[in-house]
């Protein structure tokens, strides 16, 4: 069975949203992954989509989504980046707070920074044991 992870930030535009192509990515079909927002924006911020199409990810056709539209379930991880207070009660095995920027209006040069320390921290997430 699959394990499963939730990544949560404010917008569910940028952070959560790359956090979560890049979990996809790495983690197969061993992962269930899927992000949203406590206040979603209903959209991608293009700076996200750049960031992810230099690694090979599409981000073009996805949209941002609140915690409603997520399946209802105990997750294995809840990974909240930014939203403190504001990130909805989700039922957790476990978890993580990160503390990550918001790369909207940022240099290109941070925005890779904040992506590549997300693609760290998930490749250290997907390694744990169960």
């Amino acid at each position: 069975m699959a394990r499963t992870v939730l990544f949560m930030c404010v917008a569910n535009s940028c952070r959560s949203q790359m956090a979560e192509a890049l979990a996809r990515s790495l983690g197969g079909a061993a992962w269930e992954v899927w992000s949203a927002g406590s206040h979603p924006s209903g959209r991608v911020h293009p700076v996200a989509v750049q960031a992810m199409q230099e690694l090979g990810l599409d981000l073009s056709t996805h949209h941002s989504k609140g915690v409603e539209a997520v399946p209802g379930r105990r997750w294995d991880y809840v990974v909240t980046m930014g939203c403190g207070d504001a990130c909805p009660a989700v039922p957790a095995a476990q978890r993580l707070d990160w503390d990550i920027p918001d790369p909207v209006g940022l240099p290109t040069e941070e925005v890779r920074r904040i992506r590549d320390d997300l693609a760290a921290r998930i490749r250290a997430l997907l390694a744990s044991p169960p």
